[in-house]
């Protein structure tokens, strides 16, 4: 047995070197489908682009940054749909060494506009559908980044309007002056920055969540394993490509050399035509996405020649829509994820026996968040003080715990917050659980304020201080109210101050001036709030109350 102090004969004269190890990054992907399919389809929108053209323009814009002095540690904000600047972003940024910021569309000019600031943004490439509200952004920053404007030729057809031009230049030249022949190189540590990407959690200001090149390389592994993406696959983008990175389907789609089918907004008339014209295999979304394809019109569903995977996360699907889906030839996957794991974290892995069921009972099981993705370490629902894992009973709560190579470097220039995430070496997800029998995960209910609707989080705080700015508002509260098209959407219980009178419309209207328009409150309950002896508000009274509202 050797001393501590010495090395193990498999630790002596066998050293780590450029021929036995390379840092984990997603752009060796296009940089393998480059060579090895230069002429197969990689992505489809006004026309078809070859791998070969894809890895060419990555490269150029990689260029075209360098040239502009943009290297490591810079960030490039992208305000985009899913159209291929951005999907070219997601080589070409990190190409260059730089750090990836997409932006959530949906969001107000306030928001982005301290996104841009907190992130430090160098360059913001943004397309000209959402011209208005980057225009106000930028006279909120300090500091105006480099504008290139994204002309994309599909905007009206797509149902878009074209905005004011705001940069210097668009991004068609912009890529002109970079090299096609920018030569692909791997960041020295995979541990390096890769994207940056805000997520509301439970506080108005978002949180910047920061990703490496290792966490990104793995989570698209696992989702190309996962759902069994491969060479003749084709996906189809109803997933925003900002929301964790498109899922890291961005660079998962590549890594199987697959085709990317862009589309700006979904729209089952949109969306029909190109699964059936383009053969796609393959689609993500939250929920909303799903109940537009089930109660799609007649006149505008089209036959499914072949069956379609669609994955979805956020709330479990009714049953109804999956028997909808069934019958179109859909083949529904429940995942389960936060923008703090890159997505999809775990998955609700069907079983052989599962098929005998009746559809109310495969649907309970199919709501379940299921195990953890391949290239997950552990995902499991452990007692938050003790963190020993909760009996698999079905019925002792957790909370469920993550942690492995899929787990961001943490929170951007937040240390209290990402010690607070991390605290135990597990990453706390704030949500509530139980592990069943089988092992399989089930989200019973969450330990945070967040409403998720349509996929976007909304701060229920954030929305209470809108609440509190009005004139007539004496007290606020917000919740979430289940919702069969959104999943949940913010419902507000108001007390008004003396002697004011208001209305419900007039409420709503005052937060879609101070909000982004998804996160106002569809609901307003005019009543006294529920508290306890120390005067703090009984939200889960009044989330109660507002399953019952119709």
């Amino acid at each position: 047995m050797a001393d501590a102090g010495q090395l193990s004969i498999y630790e002596r004269d066998l050293d780590r070197s450029a021929a036995n190890w390379a840092a984990l990054s997603p752009l060796s992907f296009l940089k393998r489908a480059e060579r090895v399919y230069p002429n197969k389809p990689a992505v489809i929108h006004d026309r078809v682009y070859s791998y070969a053209e894809l890895g060419a323009r990555a490269r150029r814009l990689a260029s075209a940054l360098r040239r502009r002095g943009i290297g490591r540690g810079d960030t490039v904000s992208v305000m985009a749909p899913n159209v291929p600047a951005l999907l070219e972003a997601h080589f070409g940024v990190p190409l260059a060494g730089a750090v990836l910021n997409p932006l959530n569309i949906r969001l107000d000019a306030a928001n982005l506009a301290f996104i841009l600031e907190h992130g430090e943004a160098k360059v913001l490439i943004t397309d000209r559908e959402f011209a208005p509200t980057i225009e106000r952004a930028l006279k909120q920053v300090s500091k105006r980044p480099l504008v290139i404007d994204i002309d994309d030729p599909l905007t009206e057809a797509q149902g878009g309007e074209r905005g004011a031009r705001l940069g210097e230049l668009d991004y068609e030249a912009f890529l002109a002056e970079g090299d096609p022949d920018f030569p692909w190189s791997l960041p020295e540590d995979e541990w390096q920055a890769l994207c940056l990407l805000y997520t509301s959690g439970t506080t108005g200001n978002p949180k910047g969540v920061v990703y490496h090149h290792r966490g990104a390389y793995l989570n698209a592994v696992g989702q190309a394993v996962t759902y069994g993406l491969d060479r003749n696959s084709v996906y189809l983008w109803t997933l925003p490509m900002f929301h964790c990175s498109g899922w890291t389907f961005t660079w998962g789609v590549t890594a199987a050399q697959a085709t990317h089918v862009c589309l700006r907004r979904v729209d089952p008339g949109l969306v029909y035509p190109l699964i059936e014209e383009r053969a796609v295999t393959h689609l993500c979304g939250a929920p909303i996405v799903l109940n537009m394809l089930a109660h799609a019109p007649a006149e505008v569903r089209r036959d499914l020649r072949r069956p379609v995977l669609v994955v979805t996360g956020g709330a479990a699907p009714p049953s109804t829509v999956i028997a909808n889906l069934e019958k179109q030839g859909f083949s529904v996957v429940h995942a389960y994820g936060l923008t703090e794991c890159y997505g999809p974290a775990t998955y609700c892995a069907s079983q052989k026996d599962w098929s005998d069921l009746d559809l109310e009972q495969r649907a309970s099981r199919m709501a379940r968040q299921g195990v953890g993705y391949v290239t997950l370490e552990e995902a499991t629902v452990l007692d938050p003080q003790t963190l020993s894992e909760v009996p698999r009973d079905g019925e002792t709560m957790g909370e469920l715990m993550l942690r492995g190579n899929t787990v961001m470097k943490g929170y951007l220039k937040n240390p209290s917050a990402t010690d607070d995430a991390f605290a135990g070496g597990w990453f706390h997800t704030g949500d509530l659980g139980v592990l069943h029998p089988d092992g399989y995960i089930e989200v019973k209910d969450r330990s945070k304020d967040v409403i998720i609707s349509g996929g976007e989080n909304i701060s229920s705080l954030e929305v209470e201080e809108a609440l509190y700015r009005h004139p007539k508002v004496l007290e606020a509260a917000v919740v979430a109210k289940p919702d069969e098209r959104w999943g949940e959407t913010p419902c507000a219980f108001v007390t008004l101050k003396p002697e004011a009178e208001a209305t419900a419309d007039e409420i709503i209207a005052f937060c879609r001036d101070n909000l982004a328009h998804y996160k106002a409150p569809r609901t307003v309950i005019f009543r006294d709030l529920p508290k306890t002896s120390t005067g703090k508000v009984q939200k889960f009274v009044l989330r109660e109350d507002a399953k019952s509202i119709s």
